[in-house]
This record gives structure tokens, C-alpha cells and sequence, in this order.
């Protein structure tokens, strides 16, 4: 969750490493600091503050060598505090580290290491691995690494510099995402591939158990036992201008607006008309194997979890198959029934997620084909998968997540298609939802020209303190992701609910204070859930109706409509879901909420 950059080569490295820390900073925003070895020694400089806050700082009192390494804080261990920002150093100052991850034993071997007469100067973890490598024996610093390592219990993310071999960079990968970038005459390192683009588009992903020494003039990639391993260079597809705002005010309204595109993207050159299926070709999931499918289960986080549970209803209904929604940090812990003919999905925006990815490792352990659906190609998830789905959707950069939802359960939608072509759905059905997913970046256009309409309410109910979200079948997740985006970045305590099961306990909280938001598209369940507004109306609840383009007229008991397009009801929640984080976001612009880095959250949650 934290950011990592590293570089080393002809030029000054100081520079390097703030621009790659202000494109990661939306994984971690606690605290920054860097280390520049400059020939003398190595020169520490860290805050408990922004990015900016530590270039100004630099601005003042520059520091000047061609080798050095970074860190934009996500606190785990300690608090946001100068003393526990990274980079950490060893007793005598000649060893710096920079970490995302976290080391699971730092009490037993912070108490060995005192005990020993190392002296501490932070709360972190972190700390305990500077004075692990002071200790351990070994001619090179790579060496030392290893012996170090090898009393760890944890995650890492690592990059080690040290006074007595300058140029010298030493990385080390274990369940945290950490790349190489590698440069013309000079070599970078990062926790994503946002970090190094301005300078590279070529990258070597590492993998678990990968330590990677880097020289201004080449790199190497060692295993545990110091033998030399071959890893692919692979390019970067994706433009600079996708991480950068492009006029925008914030990058979370830029993705909101980035999605008939990416939506579009998402389905591009996987829609077979004719056929009524799609071709997902990294899928891995011939015929044969569809047809031995008995079950599927989804693992994920956050939204994505609300992703699968859109999913869910897409694939029972397209497929016949039941489909269970889990969350990841749950399962990985539930004792695992090995069950024939059971196929993972494992659904992830960076391909990262700590939690996600040790889910799918225990499902593949009972016995499960495990697919991936991720954003980031390289990811640990995608590269661990027998197969999967490319969300194409760009790099996303606001911590709540916008885009990569809607592309999540497009590609849903595509995987229950070709599954359900595969056992039995007709190709007149099948070609019924070609044609709608076809549509649905022009609809996605004209969703988002409610924006206006958004924002006038937004300036009516941005100083309430609670909100509910009500939904009903595939578009109660919306009402969760609804909340969570409403929570995530305004601050404001909100609930989403199935809305009929409202009346069995939140009831109680309504009144003329409680704004109630219906997500009413038309579908089966629409006149149910009108059936419920009329209970929130009857206890004062103000309104605001998610309702669809030529549907009742609702204004004898919404306060505010919203219409979207009508499409079919099974595609219906990418519509329904861009008032909602409209809404949210003009609600936080309004609060003076930090949009894209909301407090206590990062992007990339890589711990567990």
C-alpha cells in the first residue's frame, strides 16, 4: 500500500525519485521521504507530509547523488510521524531501506536485536530489517539481504541502498508488488509501473522470493540461494497522458468521465454478433472444461466485491451455474471443502490485492481452476491465474475506484455470456446481449450528462451526516458501492440496504433529516421497491429515485430523479452506479474533502 521508487545511473537521482513518488503518492500519503547515496555516505530526508511538502524541502536544501530510493507512506505499524517514515536506517547510518509490507515477527527480532544493543528510532516494523542486514554476514550487499531475509516472516516490497557499495541497489519481492525499470544507461525501481513511465515503457515484473541487484550499468535477479534467474522485459502499453488529470480538477471526476471509453475498451474485439458469445482469448477455459463447471465462486474486496455480486446475477442467470460471492479476507481463513468442478474468480483492480490473492492460492490448493479478472496487466494476480480477463480500462489513480467497477461487470458479463453460450443459452439470447453490450458506451455518454443534475443535489444534502442506499436484485450492490463511495471520500456515515429488508431494522432511523436514495431502475422488482418508497415517504424520508428513461413519473414521492437510459435489466447497475459516484463526488468537492486521497485509504491494499 505503500509507494517504492528507486533509481540509479549518470544523473541525479533526487529529482527522479519525486517524480516517480508524485505518481504513486495515491498508494500511500502518511508521510515521504527519500535517500540519496552521494558518495559520502548516504543523506536522509523525510516528513510527515505530502509529496510537495517534502519537494519543497529538497527545493531548500537539495541533495545531490545518482543512486537513491523513495517511499510515500500507508501507516501500518506507528503512527504518521517524521521518525517512522521511510526510509529507515541501520545504527551507523550506512544502510537505507525503503518497505511496503509488513513483517509479521518485528516484535520477536526487534527484541533479539536490542537485547543485542541495536538501538531503534521508530515504531515501524520497517526498522527491524535495516539492522537484520547490519548484522548479517556476506561480502556483498546482496548477500546480507539474503542472510536477513531468511529470518523474516511477512511481506516485502524492498529496496536497499548502502554507503559501502554506492550505485548499488539491492530489491527484494515477497508478496508485495515491487518492478524493474530499465532505462537507457540508468535503472529505475517502483511499486507500479506509473512511477518509471515517463523515462521507460520497458519493465521486469519480479517475482516472490526475486532479489534483484541493480548497477547503473546492468541488473541481475537472484533466487534465495543467490542463482541467477531469467525474467521477461515487458512494455508498458498504456500513454503517459492516462496518469496525468488532462484539465480535470481531480482524477476521480476525470475517471467517472473517462468510462463510455473505457466501458467501450472493456468489450472491444471480444463481441462475436453472429455467434450471440465472446472471444476471451487469455481465458483459458475451453469447452470441454465449461461443460465440467458444477459451481463458481468469487473472491474479492471492497468494491470489487460489489462487482461480484452484480456478477452473480449476471451468471446464474445467463449460465444456470449457482454462484457464490466471498469475501477474500474471509474465505482465506474458513476451512476449504474441495468440491468437484468448482472454478475461482478471483476480481482485483490492481492484481494485487494481499487478501484477494491469498484466496485464490487456497482455492487453487483445494483443488479449484482459478481465472482472474484484474486492470493491471503483469499484475501478481494475472501472472498466477490459469487464465483470465483484461479490464483494458487504463490506469486508475483515484483511490475510489470508478471506472474499473463498471469495466468489472461488463467483463462479468462477458464471461457469463461465453459460459452460457457454451451450456445451452440460445444464440438469439446470446446475440440480445451482444447487441446491448454494444450500446452501452453511448449510454454510458448519456448517463453521465446528468451531471448537472447531480451536482444541484449534491448542494442540497452535502451537510447531512447519514445517508441510506436502498436497491433491490442486481442493483442492491449499487446501493452498496453507492454508500461505500459516499463513505470513502465525503466522510459521511451511509448504509446500503436490500430495500426490502429495510422495514426489519433501518426503518428506525428514518426521518426528515434522512436522505433515502432508491436505486429503481425498470425491472421485475421495480414496483416492489416504489412498494418501499412509499414507506420511506410516509416517515419523511427525502427521496432521491435512480429510476430509468420513460418510466412512472416519481415525483409524488422523490424529491429528486434521476433518469438513465434504458437498457437491459441484467446490464443496468453500469447506469445506475455513475449518479451515485457523481454524487459522491460533488459531495466531498463541497466538503473540502481530499478527493483523490482520502484520509486512512490507499489504492493498492497489498497488506492483509
Amino acid at each position: 500500500m505503500c509507494g517504492i521508487v528507486g533509481y540509479t545511473g549518470r544523473r541525479d537521482a533526487a529529482p527522479r525519485l519525486l517524480e516517480g513518488l508524485k505518481r504513486l503518492e495515491y498508494r500511500g500519503y502518511d508521510s515521504a521521504g527519500l535517500a540519496v547515496a552521494n558518495g559520502g555516505g548516504v543523506v536522509v530526508t523525510k516528513l510527515a507530509a505530502r509529496v510537495a511538502a517534502l519537494a519543497d524541502q529538497l527545493g531548500r536544501a537539495p541533495l545531490h547523488g545518482a543512486t537513491g530510493i523513495a517511499h510515500t507512506r500507508w501507516a501500518t505499524h506507528g503512527a504518521p510521524t517524521q521518525r517512522n517514515a521511510h526510509p529507515h536506517v541501520d545504527c551507523r547510518g550506512e544502510i537505507a531501506l525503503v518497505h511496503n509490507g509488513i513483517i509479521e515477527n518485528a516484535d520477536v527480532l526487534r527484541a533479539a536485536l536490542q537485547r543485542a544493543g541495536h538501538r531503534f528510532a521508530s515504531e515501524t516494523d520497517t526498522e527491524t530489517l535495516a539492522h537484520l542486514i547490519e548484522d548479517a554476514a556476506g561480502p556483498t550487499l546482496e548477500a546480507r539481504v539474503i542472510a536477513a531475509l531468511a529470518h523474516v516472516d511477512g511481506t516485502y516490497g524492498l529496496a536497499v541502498v548502502s554507503a559501502a557499495e554506492p550505485g548499488k541497489i539491492v530489491v527484494a519481492r515477497q508478496g508485495s508488488p515491487v518492478l524493474l525499470g530499465i532505462g537507457e544507461d540508468e535503472l529505475f525501481v517502483a511499486s507500479d509501473a506509473s512511477a518509471v513511465l515517463e523515462h521507460t515503457r520497458s519493465v521486469v515484473y519480479l517475482n516472490d522470493g526475486d532479489i534483484a541487484v541493480l548497477m547503473p550499468d546492468g541488473y541481475h535477479v537472484l533466487d534465495r540461494e543467490s542463482h541467477v534467474q531469467l525474467r521477461e522485459v515487458d512494455a508498458i502499453a498504456w500513454e503517459l497522458g492516462a496518469i496525468e488529470l488532462g484539465g480535470y480538477p481531480h482524477f476521480m471526476l476525470k475517471e467517472i468521465m473517462e468510462q463510455p471509453e473505457t466501458v467501450r475498451a472493456t468489450v472491444r474485439g471480444r463481441l462475436l454478433f453472429d455467434q450471440g458469445t465472446a472471444r476471451l482469448n487469455g481465458l483459458n477455459l475451453p469447452p470441454d472444461a465449461c461443460a465440467d463447471i458444477q459451481r463458481i465462486q468469487i473472491v474479492a474486496c471492497g468494491t470489487s466485491w460489489h462487482s461480484g455480486l452484480v456478477g452473480r446475477h449476471v451468471i446464474e442467470d445467463l449460465t444456470g451455474l449457482p454462484v457464490q460471492v466471498e469475501y477474500a479476507s474471509e474465505y482465506r481463513y474458513r476451512r476449504q471443502v474441495a468440491l468437484p468442478g468448482t472454478l475461482t474468480i478471483a476480481i482485483s483492480q490492481s492484481g494485487e490485492t494481499a487478501d484477494t490473492l491469498e484466496a485464490m492460492r487456497a482455492a487453487r490448493a483445494a483443488g479449484s481452476r482459478v481465472l482472474g479478472l484484474v486492470n493491471v496487466v503483469g499484475s501478481t494476480i494475472a501472472r498466477e491465474s490459469e487464465g483470465g480477463i483484461y479490464l483494458h480500462a487504463g490506469p486508475e489513480i483515484g483511490v475510489a475506484s470508478t471506472k474499473a467497477f463498471t469495466s468489472q461487470i461488463v467483463a462479468l458479463v462477458l464471461l457469463g455470456l461465453y459460459l452460457g453460450r457454451q451450456r445451452g443459452l440460445e444464440q438469439e439470447q446470446g446475440q440480445e446481449v451482444v447487441c446491448r453490450l454494444a450500446q452501452l458506451p453511448q449510454l454510458v455518454a448519456r448517463t453521465l450528462e446528468l451531471d448537472a443534475q447531480v451536482q444541484a443535489i449534491a448542494q442540497r444534502f452535502s451537510a447531512r451526516s447519514n445517508f441510506l442506499y436502498l436497491g433491490r436484485g442486481v442493483n442492491f450492490p449499487v446501493a452498496l458501492e453507492g454508500a461505500l463511495k459516499l463513505k470513502e471520500i465525503s466522510y459521511i456515515h451511509a448504509e446500503g440496504y436490500p430495500a426490502a429488508e429495510m422495514k426489519h431494522g433501518p426503518i428506525a432511523l428514518i426521518d426528515e433529516n434522512m436522505p433515502v436514495v432508491f436505486v429503481a431502475p425498470r425491472d421485475e422488482v421495480y414496483q416492489k421497491v416504489v412498494s418501499n418508497m412509499q414507506e420511506v415517504k410516509a416517515r419523511g424520508g427525502r427521496i432521491i429515485a435512480i429510476t430509468t428513461e420513460g418510466n412512472d413519473d416519481l415525483s409524488a414521492l422523490a424529491d429528486h430523479q434521476l433518469r438513465v437510459p434504458a437498457t437491459a435489466p441484467l446490464l443496468s447497475p453500469i447506469l445506475t452506479t455513475i449518479p451515485l459516484q457523481l454524487l459522491a463526488y460533488h459531495i466531498a468537492v463541497l466538503r473540502g474533502c481530499d478527493v483523490d486521497r482520502p484520509r486512512n485509504l490507499a489504492k493498492s491494499v497489498t497488506v492483509e
